[in-house]
């Protein structure tokens, strides 16, 4: 997993609640291995038609979000099925970050464990940063883990707040196997103290 530095990049709005694992990677795609680019797949049916053509009026598809790494979206991001190839499809689709106001319980925990930062921000905050996007497309944030905070565009920093241990894993670029074998050598220990007991 890549250690998660300081990010200062164009943010794409997309002004909508309850914005479920299904619309984000369709069902069809579930049965791709990982090694696949799930990027391909993201968002695939609200971006196409039914001919395979890329509709025009999808945020994601104008061309000033093609190098966006940061998402910022409505209320309830990531509800419905608990699939983890909705995180794989932003992260291998280029987002580093999905900020919104709340998010569904398992993908919240999905994206920590696969290199994606979910913020959690107000409502009023990330309703103001939708219009301002909105009405400035390329608009750039800056979110730095390591302060836990979100730079708008005219330097104010909102804070924000994450688990202690997904923040270490996130700057250290360890995924949960990757942290456990930092711990070896206290694990070795603990088992030879254990077999002399």
């Amino acid at each position: 997993m890549q250690a998660f530095r300081p990010l200062e990049a164009v943010a794409a709005p997309l002004a909508q609640a309850n914005v479920d694992t299904d619309q984000i990677v369709p069902a069809l795609y579930l049965q791709k291995p990982r090694s696949e680019n799930f990027g391909n797949y993201l968002f695939h049916d609200v971006r196409h038609d039914a001919h395979g053509g890329r509709r025009p009026e999808f945020v994601l598809n104008a061309a000033v979000y093609a190098e966006a790494r940061i998402l910022v979206a409505g209320s309830n991001f990531g509800c419905g099925s608990s699939r983890e190839h909705a995180v794989w499809a932003l992260h291998d689709g280029g987002f580093r970050v999905v900020i919104a106001p709340s998010f569904g319980d398992i993908f919240y925990s999905n994206a920590l464990k696969n290199g994606l930062l979910p913020v959690r921000l107000p409502e009023a905050w990330v309703e103001s940063m939708l219009a301002t996007l909105m009405a400035a497309p390329g608009t750039r944030l800056r979110v730095d883990l390591e302060a836990q905070t979100v730079t708008d565009p005219q330097g104010r920093a909102e804070p924000f707040v994450i688990d202690p241990f997904a923040r270490h894993c996130l700057l250290a670029g360890l995924d949960e196997i990757d942290y456990t074998l930092t711990q070896h050598a206290r694990i070795e220990d603990y088992e030879r103290r254990h077999a002399l007991r």
